[in-house]
């Protein structure tokens, strides 16, 4: 028997049109490398996509969207899990483990505008005008930086959202997405206006796909090695160690924005109170190691490298890198917890608990 073909590999995702997209994206790059291995997609509904009646942060859970995946994966009947990295608490259940993070779409916002306003930016949108927005994140901004607008909340996956947008007495002017989930869905053109990080940070995470396994399935661990994206994994392992410091989720503004050029990483971190008014904000920059080549000397057999970077499996990435990158974030974190950033943090998640 060829030892390129064993048993279907089953891969767990969401029941959403984007999930489903992402998923066979991810198999599809496989099959590229392994031409003779066959996968099954195994759907499921999350928490997260059950309960719409109510706000993420109220909700409060930072498992919402991916708690009934892992348990398929815990018990084994999927093998590995695709997830939009933005959706993936910075820590990991016991035994769980992030085997590969891809290549980042666009980690920027897009601003989606209603037909009625087609020829308009927000800073150009009439007073009053209602933005559709569930993340705590996008709103703060706004409310800082677009005082003239009004912020809504509103749920449900982008085909929801969009319908939502285009319904004839639909009270949104716009909504904000992931330029990545648009362009994924190939609803580029739907696109009014790109935010850029000066004028929006971004979600720790977004834009990037990451793939969770078991930590002790070395087969699926070595067959996800070849899709890690050294400089999007090494973006993501600080902005993920910098939310993690903070001990941020879904229920307080947090938000990042990195850049790797050369060895020099740039991590920008922010937290906001609800209301936008305060904001504490930092940037730092610190050079890596890396090595010569793509990644460290291969490995003549199968040995597990201990350490994981906020819950990322080192793969093929020098770990001198990826402790460099986790440390970067850890520092950030620091420089903003000097701020009175966890104060900031704590009120909004209590504002939030008492809130209707």
């Amino acid at each position: 028997m060829n030892k390129e073909t064993y048993d279907v590999i089953r891969v767990g995702s969401r029941k959403s049109e984007l999930a489903l997209i992402q998923t066979r994206y991810v198999i599809d790059s496989l099959k590229n490398i392994y031409p003779k291995k066959e996968f099954e997609i195994v759907t499921m509904n999350t928490k997260g996509d059950k309960i719409l009646d109510k706000s993420l942060p109220k909700i409060g859970e930072k498992s919402l969207f991916t708690e009934e995946l892992e348990l398929a994966l815990e018990t084994g009947r999927v093998d590995f899990l695709v997830h939009s990295l933005k959706d993936l608490p910075t820590i990991l259940p016991q035994g769980m483990v992030l085997g590969a993070i891809l290549k980042r779409e666009d980690p920027r916002d897009a601003v989606v505008m209603s037909k009625r306003y087609k020829d308009k930016t927000l800073s150009t949108l009439p007073k009053g005008s209602v933005i559709g927005t569930s993340s705590l994140r996008r709103s703060a901004q706004l409310a800082r930086n677009m005082q003239h607008l009004t912020v809504q909340n509103i749920r449900g996956n982008l085909n929801t959202r969009l319908k939502k947008l285009d319904d004839e007495d639909s009270p949104f002017a716009a909504i904000i997405l992931a330029a990545a989930g648009l362009k994924r869905m190939g609803w580029e053109d739907r696109i009014s206006q790109i935010l850029e990080p000066e004028e929006a940070l971004y979600a720790v995470g977004q834009g990037a796909l990451g793939i969770e396994c078991r930590e002790s399935d070395w087969k699926i661990l070595s067959l996800l090695e070849p899709l890690h994206d050294i400089d999007t994994t090494l973006r993501c392992v600080c902005e993920r160690s910098f939310l993690k410091t903070l001990g941020g989720g879904c229920s307080a503004p947090v938000a990042v924005s990195s850049s790797l050029t050369g060895r020099d990483l740039t991590i920008t971190g922010a937290v906001w109170s609800l209301d936008g008014q305060t904001l504490i904000k930092d940037t730092i920059k610190s050079e890596l190691y890396m090595p010569d080549d793509d990644g460290e000397p291969p490995k003549k057999c199968p040995y597990r490298e201990p350490r994981l970077y906020c819950s990322v499996a080192p793969g093929n990435i020098s770990s001198l890198s990826l402790l460099g990158a986790e440390q970067l974030g850890k520092d950030i974190a620091a420089k903003l917890i000097s701020k009175n950033a966890l104060e900031v943090m704590l009120k909004a998640r209590n504002e939030i608990l008492n809130s209707e």
